[in-house]
């Protein structure tokens, strides 16, 4: 099937309900995209959790090497990898308590797409979580 967003009032409902954010990919350089993006998510007000095993902190946040070392409930994955990885980050998600799969800005990937589509997962592709929490706030 091919990627439908929810509509933006539906983006909306997401972001108001939701607390905790696990950003694959985040990157402890300032000067990267999924850095600057995830520091105005917790600037706002959202719980930042870095996954990235390269990396110990970022944020001043301890990071995790995948998700399924993160205790706790997680309301959103945001994923900041190459499209090609989307498929592997989705079949992580599947085993731990998240609710929304997010695909930043560029990335998307129709198999990772309709693998948690059809189980009933509310999935976002190729659209920015910043830009979206600004326009739906």
């Amino acid at each position: 099937m091919a990627i439908e967003n929810p509509t933006r009032e539906e983006i909306k409902e997401v972001l108001k309900k939701s607390k905790r954010i696990a950003v694959v990919g985040l990157s402890g350089n300032p000067d990267r995209t999924s850095y600057m993006v995830s520091k105005a998510m917790q600037d706002a007000g959202y719980e930042i959790i870095p996954v990235n095993p390269t990396v110990e902190e970022v944020l001043g946040v301890k990071a995790y090497s995948s998700l399924k070392e993160i205790e706790g409930h997680i309301d959103i994955v945001n994923v900041f990898r190459r499209s090609e990885h989307l498929l592997e980050v989705a079949k992580e998600f599947l085993e731990i308590d998240a609710d929304v799969y997010w695909a930043q800005l560029g990335l998307e990937n129709e198999e990772a797409y309709n693998l948690l589509k059809e189980k009933g997962y509310t999935v976002i592709m190729n659209r920015c979580i910043k830009v979206e929490h600004a326009l739906t706030k």
